[in-house]
């Protein structure tokens, strides 16, 4: 079979109004949500999906590089395509990221063509479900944000990320009154992302050190990026105090950064987002050393539906005592607790994702085991530029946040 057709479909969910949500110096603006399907169709009428990221410099890539060379191509073996991708226009870092979410729906299309799941093309899985952390709690105070927690955990989530930002002694109180909530058994994550993006608010190092210890007493599953992304170094002298365990990666921008946080073991838990970061491919890679370093992986991934089954194809692929956790975003809708409203998130699939007690069960059907629901794309128009802003009161900066950037002044995060 041969390939005919390579798409790209940017889509945008735009808020009624937009969302202020104050943190410690500062302020973050959200305005929408974007996401990005990718459509790949074989001249035999076979269809694949992926997921990409939600910006036009990615559409662009998809068009044209991507689809140019995919097109008319034999679709046998995807590793191959990729191979002579990236000794062409995979060259260039931005081409390659943007060809390895397109891949997933060459694997789609493969695994359909032969009747079995992606998973079985990645390396054959070892198990069928993975464990899933709810993420939601952006910026919230302490009673709210426990409040959230209560109700997300009556979903059937064993596990619960949030984004602390409200000063060390809110933040502390946060996770306080969460353990008190939610009792000793519930995993808790903390992701401090924002704790470097405040301006001259910063949290100090001894501020950084003090919350590790004091949160420690709460029992966290680990601390998120706490320090700047790049900032390996830092992260190894915070890890050899032994306070929390750490977590990070979602914003290294390639794999030799990746790399060089596993071997150095400066974090326990390294995180990527596989579908968006240098796909399958490179995740197996990584998942190689990060077993070999002694540490654990979990997913990051803050879109949509489609996003997440397909990373849960490769998680099932190893044990659980090396890729531990997926996340899942909670999104809120009138009768669900979460962050905040993005019905995208869940109707670009046409059927739910099966999750049970905190877990997801990855399909055995042919391919991903789902399809999107193409309807979105009329649904849900693109709306051109940036979904959110980080606004800092000193210095008096507004700094945009798109898919194309991942780095301490913007990034695709949530």
């Amino acid at each position: 079979m041969k390939i005919s057709s390579v798409r790209a479909y940017l889509l945008s969910y735009p808020f009624d109004a937009p969302i202020h949500l104050r943190f410690h110096g500062g302020e973050r603006t959200i305005l929408k949500r974007d996401a990005m399907f990718i459509r790949v169709e074989t001249d035999n009428g076979l269809v694949g999906y992926a997921p990409g990221p939600g910006s036009e410099r990615a559409r662009q890539i998809v068009d044209t590089a991507v689809a140019p060379f995919l097109i008319n191509r034999t679709l046998a073996d995807p590793d191959a395509l990729r191979v002579q991708f990236m000794q062409g226009p995979g060259t260039d870092a931005d081409v390659a990221k943007t060809y390895c979410s397109v891949e997933i729906a060459l694997y789609d299309i493969a695994g359909k063509a032969q009747g079995l799941p992606v998973s079985e093309f990645i390396g054959g899985r070892v198990r069928d479900r993975v464990r899933l952390y709810a993420s939601a709690g952006m910026y919230l105070p302490p009673g709210a944000c426990a409040a959230e927690a209560a109700a997300i955990a009556n979903l059937g989530f064993t596990a619960y990320k949030l984004r602390t930002a409200l000063g060390a002694e809110r933040d502390l109180d946060t996770v306080r009154q969460l353990r008190v909530t939610l009792g000793p058994d519930f995993d808790l994550m903390v992701d401090a992302h924002t704790w470097w993006r405040m301006g001259e608010s910063n949290y100090s190092l001894d501020t950084i050190e003090q919350l590790a210890g004091e949160m420690s007493a709460y029992d966290i599953a680990w601390l998120e990026e706490p320090l700047p992304p790049e900032d390996h170094s830092g992260y190894l002298r915070l890890k050899e105090k032994d306070l929390v365990p750490l977590a990070a990666g979602e914003h290294e921008p390639g794999e030799e950064s990746f790399l060089d946080l596993i071997r150095t073991q400066a974090v326990d838990y390294v995180q990527m987002d596989v579908c968006l970061q240098g796909g399958y491919a490179m995740g197996r890679r990584l998942f190689s050393e990060v077993a070999r370093s002694g540490l654990r992986f979990a997913f990051h991934s803050s879109g949509t539906a489609l996003e997440v089954v397909a990373a849960a194809h490769l998680g099932v692929c190893w044990p659980q005592m090396v890729v531990e956790w997926l996340e899942y975003p909670c999104y809120s809708s009138p009768d669900r607790a979460g962050m905040y409203p993005f019905p995208l998130a869940a109707e670009i699939l046409n059927e739910p994702l099966e999750v049970d007690r905190g877990q997801l069960t990855v399909p055995r059907t042919a391919g991903l085991g789902v399809t999107v629901d193409e309807s979105v794309v009329e649904r849900y128009p693109w709306i051109p530029g940036p979904w959110s802003y980080f606004h800092t009161d000193s210095p008096a900066v507004s700094r945009p946040v798109t898919a194309d950037r991942m780095s301490r002044s913007g990034g695709q995060s949530g």
